[in-house]
């Protein structure tokens, strides 16, 4: 849709509508996502799951998943696992959080691998090349998309160590984050499955609570920590609007006219993260006339 299409709540939430909360089975829903993953490895061929851990609430309660769906398929396949990875650049300021985090999953593997070497020479060559071209672009400007870099180098490793495990990279996309393009693009939004599709941020937390982790995992503040000059900001600082307003609107319950218009105005602007690149052409069909 452009910008300039009469988009209503309606043409969104035909696509990322959710159930609402109360009527959730939560048991049922991780027996639900955990046949999911199982299913998808089976499909693929392969027996491992791949998943960055970060400390938040959504890789705590997709890397949970992901660990209660391996052990049931080793009855079946000796060798599945479950790799967790772990992704800091340099130091993270919420270490505490991840190893709790990882505490609770019980991963069969962890592997930590520190991208900061990655992210700063492939930033220092494009800040190299702008200054070249005597293009360089405002403090801001390189903060917010060294973020991305961090996003997508983290993206490449956990790609790099499914294809020699034999796995897939499982992400940690909802609906809420979805709705809003609320992910770097081929960073953390790349990824082979997507167990919590179909909850909106409220619910990923009922999942936390359902699947037994603690309060201080599951009801933790949700920050993407990608910008140095603004650690540890809270998403709903950055989209603008709380995840309630967001969740309420995917569970179809009224919200304010000016936080409908601001849901709009960002599913619009970031409609180009959900969509294929748009292509000149089609399939070619040869003429077989004689």
């Amino acid at each position: 849709m452009s910008e300039n299409s009469t988009l209503t709540a309606a043409d969104i939430l035909r696509e990322w509508a959710v159930e609402p909360t109360e009527r959730r089975n939560w048991m049922a829903e991780i027996d639900t996502r955990v046949s999911f993953l199982q299913q998808t490895l089976r499909n693929a061929g392969r027996n491992r799951l791949v998943l960055g851990i970060s400390g938040g609430v959504d890789s705590l309660v997709a890397g949970r998943l992901c660990q209660l769906a391996i052990e049931d398929m080793r009855k079946e396949d000796p060798d599945a696992a479950f790799i967790a990875v772990r992704l800091p650049y340099g130091s993270q300021a919420d270490e505490s959080d991840a190893r709790a985090a990882t505490g609770f999953i019980q991963p069969d593997r962890t592997d930590t691998v520190d991208i900061r070497p990655a992210v700063d020479a492939i930033h220092a060559a494009v800040i190299g090349a702008a200054d070249h071209a005597d293009q360089r672009p405002a403090e801001s400007s390189l903060d917010f998309e060294r973020g991305n870099v961090k996003a997508r180098v983290r993206m490449t490793v956990q790609y790099e160590i499914a294809a020699l495990n034999n796995g897939l990279v499982v992400g940690t996309d909802h609906n809420a984050e979805g709705v809003t393009g609320f992910f770097t693009k081929w960073g953390d939004g790349a990824c082979d499955l997507l167990p919590l599709r179909g909850l909106n941020k409220r619910q990923v937390r009922q999942l936390g609570k359902a699947l037994g982790a603690v309060p201080e995992l599951y009801e933790k503040r949700a920050t993407a920590d990608l910008e140095d000059l603004r650690p540890q900001r809270c998403d709903e600082e950055a989209l603008g609007m709380s995840y309630d307003v967001i969740d309420d609107f995917l569970e179809g319950k009224a919200i304010d006219d000016a936080d409908l218009r601001r849901i709009k105005a960002q599913y619009l602007r970031t409609q180009h993260k959900r969509a294929d690149p748009p292509a000149v052409m089609g399939a070619f069909t040869a003429n077989t006339a004689s």
